[in-house]
């Protein structure tokens, strides 16, 4: 069964650019890397109640010093794609220089997980300096319920005519996180952000609520066919999937892994969820970081690990499993 169903899914359609069939065929400790995330700083200007913080271990701000020496590591392994978070990233005083590290070095996509809330000016200078994709927070379709999940602040209007003015020419996503305190208002959320034009909308439930969002199921089709990644998402609900979580029938190895980094304060961890769950970093960032991924891969079973049995997301599954779908073609 899991057989015939990677035999006629291709990873190109679900919406993420990083994960494709060309990668999960290709995909090695030498290949290169094709999607690589920083945590700039723990500031943040929101208290959005999901939201985890960070390790006591990665608290504070990066050096402009020590986050170049990360990026040039990286560009010596052929980064590809790159993406800034934190905490709020936009609240870093040295973004821009290396935003322009990352486009002269010729990387393709400059991403910015950002909550939206940063002056008009301020994005457009960054999209100026080479940003290419903006992946912005709002977790409402009104005032009220965006402020529920803000803790108390109103960015409602500001975060929306930053989406719907960036969306006009430039990649945008909209993430939208759901728990107990906006699920009720799901639809009327996804029918607000769509009027905003974004690439696309994702959605999930938080850690803690960590659900199946099937008060969802019956999102009019005009609206899934314009963002793939909600229509991904929305199908995997209809076949009863949640965002979070590896069956046993599912890879038991991560094979992204092997080609991209997740990197907080001193340490590279194996993902970005892992680390914000709480999970123990691989080692210390330096230029052997592959070799310790490796390592770590060859002697980690995911589906045992309950961090990742419990958080890691459907895409990610899809890919492993895609990986795994493409060994067993090829004998490899």
């Amino acid at each position: 069964m899991l057989q015939e169903k990677f035999s006629n899914m291709k990873l190109d359609d679900i919406g993420f650019y990083t994960l494709t069939d060309e990668r999960a065929k290709n995909t090695s400790e030498t290949s290169p890397l094709m999607r690589c995330e920083l945590l700039l700083t723990d500031k943040c200007n929101l208290h959005c109640p999901y939201c985890r913080g960070m390790r006591k271990d990665i608290r504070g701000e990066l050096s402009l010093s020590y986050a170049q020496r990360v990026f040039w590591v990286w560009i010596s392994h052929g980064l590809q794609n790159v993406r800034f978070s934190g905490g709020e990233p936009t609240l870093y005083p040295y973004l821009e220089p290396l935003i322009k590290l990352c486009r002269k070095s010729n990387v393709k996509k400059i991403a910015i997980s950002t909550n939206g809330t940063q002056s008009l000016d301020y994005y457009k200078r960054l999209v100026d300096l080479g940003v290419n994709d903006f992946s912005i927070s709002l977790d409402g379709g009104c005032c009220a319920v965006n402020m529920k999940m803000t803790g108390g602040i109103d960015t409602f209007k500001k975060v929306s005519k930053n989406i719907q003015y960036l969306s006009w020419y430039n990649y945008v996503t909209v993430g939208i996180v759901f728990n107990k305190l906006n699920i009720s208002s799901a639809m009327e959320t996804i029918k607000y952000i769509d009027g905003l034009n974004p690439s696309d909308i994702r959605i999930i439930s938080s850690a803690q609520y960590n659900q199946a969002l099937n008060n969802l199921l019956d999102i009019p089709k005009d609206i899934l066919n314009r963002h793939p990644i909600l229509k991904y998402r929305i199908n995997n609900f209809r076949m009863g999937r949640n965002v979070r979580g590896i069956g046993e029938q599912d890879a038991h190895k991560c094979y992204l892994i092997k080609d991209d980094a997740a990197v907080a304060g001193k340490y590279h961890f194996p993902c970005i969820i892992y680390l914000r769950e709480g999970g123990k970093p691989i080692g210390a960032m330096n230029q052997d970081f592959r070799k310790e991924r490796t390592k770590w891969f060859e002697n980690h079973d995911s589906y045992k690990d309950p961090i990742c049995r419990r958080n890691c997301l459907d895409v990610c599954i899809d890919y492993n499993n895609r990986v795994e779908y493409f060994k067993r073609r090829y004998n490899n």
